[in-house]
């Protein structure tokens, strides 16, 4: 039997608190316009006010998600796996742009190697999260 709030169990709460953090900040800067690289992926490709809005509120309802498991996350595995699967599926979309879109048609001067490096980030982040739930996950009875 595992101790009660074994250091998996505190790093879990303590990296969905973080991850809470970081995407209110992703929301704040895409309603703000403040491209700054991770916290805008696509920092300098230009966007409209409506995109930056949407993803602002998006952003949004995935720091609510994070705080509302980091609450209680040893209570609410089911929701730490539904996180990492959310996250999977991004990290693929990320994937897909950084591999398939011409961002040059938008400007010679945009390196695409900083979308992938922001993308990589957010992948470990992933796989921490993951590594951090099969740590802390109940054996079957």
């Amino acid at each position: 039997m595992k101790p009660e709030n074994s250091i998996s169990e505190r790093l879990l709460k303590l990296t969905l608190w973080l991850l809470t953090f970081y995407f209110l900040l992703v929301s704040l800067a895409h309603i703000t316009s403040t491209k700054l690289p991770l916290l805008f992926v696509y920092y300098n490709v230009p966007s409209e006010a409506y995109q930056d809005n949407i993803i602002s509120f998006l952003s949004f309802g995935w720091a609510v998600f994070f705080a509302t498991v980091a609450r209680d996350p040893i209570r609410q595995l089911n929701f730490v796996r539904a996180i990492v699967i959310a996250a999977t599926g991004a990290i693929a979309g990320l994937s897909y742009n950084n591999a398939t879109v011409d961002f040059s048609s938008y400007s010679n001067d945009i390196a695409i190697w900083p979308f992938w490096v922001q993308t990589g980030i957010l992948a470990g982040i992933t796989g921490w999260v993951l590594l951090l739930y099969m740590a802390v996950k109940k054996p079957a009875a």
